[in-house]
């Protein structure tokens, strides 16, 4: 399950993903319908779900700011609005990376990808940013 932030909802990025993500394609707000979602109410929203794929463009309030659990994985994109379009492709080629193919072994990572490509990974096990083998 991929699950995007508010911020991305309504930006043409869930059909975009859908058309080649197999699984579940939601809005936070899916989650939790008719009520306002805190930004510290979503790592207790995500771990109900079975592993999903949280998507935001929100760098300054999720990265190295909420806490990982395992039962989900973090994906921050550090692009503006202008660059949302690019947003799928970069999480298609984030899912099909070795590291990241399956929910197991992105389950305890939070991954930060800019615009022009560049991705940092940290995990449960290792709190310091790393640069992706091989991307």
């Amino acid at each position: 399950m991929v699950v995007l932030d508010e911020h991305l909802q309504s930006k043409g990025v869930e059909q975009a993903i859908r058309q080649w993500y197999v699984g579940s394609v939601v809005g936070i707000t899916d989650l939790r319908p008719q009520t306002i979602i805190k930004d510290d109410a979503i790592p207790a929203l995500l771990s109900q779900q079975n592993i999903p794929v949280f998507v935001t463009i929100n760098t300054t309030d999720f990265w190295q700011k909420i806490l990982l659990t395992d039962k989900y994985c973090l994906v921050c994109l550090a692009i503006t609005t202008a660059e949302i379009p690019l947003l799928p492709d970069l999480l298609r080629r984030l899912l099909r990376h070795p590291d990241f193919d399956t929910k197991a072994k992105r389950a305890g990572k939070a991954v930060r990808i800019t615009a022009q490509g560049a991705a940092m990974v940290y995990s449960i096990n290792q709190n310091q940013p790393t640069q992706i083998e091989n991307w």
